[in-house]
This record gives C-alpha cells, structure tokens and sequence, in this order.
C-alpha cells in the first residue's frame, strides 16, 4: 500500500521538498609537519591549537548545491616556544540535492543542515590524518552550525542598522 501511495505520488509530479547528501569529496588537501623529527622528541605538553573554518556553498544547477568546509588547523607545542608541530589545511565538500525547498528556507538548509550533515565526515578525515603524519588522533570539536548562522545573521542585520 505504501509503495502504490509512493509511486502514485511520483507519477503524479510530487511536490514534497527532496533534500539529500548526494557525494562527497575533497577538493584539496594539505598536512605539513615542518619540525619532524624533532617535534616527535619533545615533551609535549597540552598543544596550543588554532581553527580557522569558513563555509562556502554555490549552485550548480536547478536542484544541485555544493556545500564546502575549508579547516586550517595549526598546532603548536606550549612547551617548546610555540614550535609548529603540525599544519593541515582540507577543503572538504559535498553535492546537495535540494528538490522543492521553499526559497526562504534554503540559505538556512545551505547554512546549516548540509555543514551539519558534512563535518563529521570532515573531522574523521582530519583524526585520522593526524595519526597518519605520527601524531595522537586531533579530534576537532562538534560546531554548531545554527548558532553560527543565527550570529551571522545578527551581525548582518546590525551592519545593515
């Protein structure tokens, strides 16, 4: 019965908002341990780390969205005058389809649903990296992705004030 009600609706022409995570990849990539070997030698204290994220998106046709995380991570040993123990810099993005989304909910969906959906991903591969250039696993944060819409939004609004 489901499966009738499912294809009389899409042969119908439905209309519902469609909205999936279609592929994703990385469009670039870059890990540099410009101290090694010797950054491997000290006694590492709490690294001091710096997180740099910025968000892109753009249309690529009618339904499809690209959504991309760019991360810039430099980590760097306290105990050793701030020595560079590691710099990884990822582009990591993903294709969205987004069918029938009304318009005032789309900047939203892009801002937030598909960087939601997107950054596990991207913090696994940065982890797993981190272990691969012969460090502990560098477990990025969870982000809120509303919360840093919300106050985009908020200083959009005062700047136009």
């Amino acid at each position: 019965m489901a499966e009738e009600q499912a294809n009389t609706n899409a042969a119908e022409g439905d209309d519902s908002p469609v909205f999936r995570m279609q592929k994703m990849y990385i469009k670039d990539f870059s890990f540099e341990n410009p101290n090694a070997p010797s950054v491997f030698q000290a006694q590492n204290q709490e690294p001091k780390v710096e997180v740099n994220l910025k968000l892109n998106n753009k249309k690529l046709d009618d339904n499809h969205y690209e959504v991309a995380l760019q991360i810039t991570a430099k980590i760097l040993d306290k105990g050793n005058n701030d020595k560079t123990m590691f710099i990884m810099e990822i582009e990591h993005a993903a294709a969205f389809l987004m069918k029938n989304i009304p318009e005032e909910h789309q900047e939203m969906v892009l801002g937030v649903d598909c960087p939601t959906l997107l950054f596990p991903f991207t913090r696994q591969i940065v982890s797993q990296i981190s272990v691969d250039g012969g460090f502990v696993p560098f477990l990025m944060e969870p982000i809120n992705f509303m919360a840093l819409y919300q106050s985009s939004k908020q200083e959009a609004a005062q700047k136009q004030n």
